[in-house]
């Protein structure tokens, strides 16, 4: 998978079903995608939030996109209280706010840094045990794309199954992966709802909304709510 700011439930499910997690690094950025932002609550609606980056191209890969630092120093301080005025009175609001500090202050690097390091700080919290790798430094194996590059992937792993997203279905093919030992699975998140301040439930948000309403273990149990087939 591409690495993700702070993704939501559905990626951590995944993450937490393989024996192995490749972050997808080394590919093409997709401007206006969910690389460097994403959705929380503010005032009982979504606020999605945006990392501001330099020299942003879409014919650059993900690990050569640099967080702007002087913007990014600017938006930091608003981003923080915006977090705080709105999930102060959560249950599980001073662990994870320092979760986003540790993540987030003091880093200088690319935006593919700065999401690792929001999957793994999330990891850490949840308490999950899934090795992680970036493809850039692990697989040499950029002159490859689509199916033919994951397939390459699982060989060099010894993996002879491969998980994707439902949204898979419409990319890849079980018989081009089957014909290589490989069974393609697709994982499905069922529906899940969790206390929320409004009546109204706001789905779909990023990891950070679900960790300030529910504590680890209960997280676990939401990261169950799957199917794969």
């Amino acid at each position: 998978m591409q690495p993700y700011l702070f993704p939501y439930l559905g990626y951590f499910q995944l993450l937490g079903s393989v024996d192995k997690f490749v972050v997808y690094d080394d590919v093409a950025f997709i401007k206006q995608g969910w690389i460097n932002r994403n959705r929380i609550l503010a005032n009982g609606r979504e606020y999605r939030f945006t990392v501001p980056l330099r020299k942003v191209s879409s014919f650059k890969r993900i690990n050569e996109i640099e967080v702007d630092p002087r913007s990014f120093a600017k938006w930091l301080t608003p981003f923080l209280m915006t977090v705080e005025q709105n999930y102060r009175r959560a249950l599980y609001f001073e662990p994870v706010f320092e979760l986003l500090k540790g993540v987030f202050e003091g880093f200088d690097g690319s935006i593919a840094g700065l999401t690792l390091r929001s999957i793994m700080a999330t990891v850490k919290y949840l308490e999950l045990r899934t090795p992680i790798v970036g493809s850039s430094g692990e697989y040499g194996n950029d002159q490859l794309a689509g199916a033919q590059r994951i397939i390459d992937v699982c060989k060099r792993e010894g993996a002879d199954e491969y998980v994707n997203p439902i949204g898979g279905c419409s990319l890849y093919a079980r018989e081009e992966f089957s014909a290589h030992g490989i069974a393609l699975r697709f994982i499905r998140s069922r529906p899940v709802m969790y206390p929320q301040f409004g009546a109204r439930f706001t789905p779909d948000l990023s990891i950070i909304d679900v960790m300030m309403f529910n504590s680890p273990g209960q997280i676990g149990q939401l990261l169950r709510e799957y199917d794969i087939g």
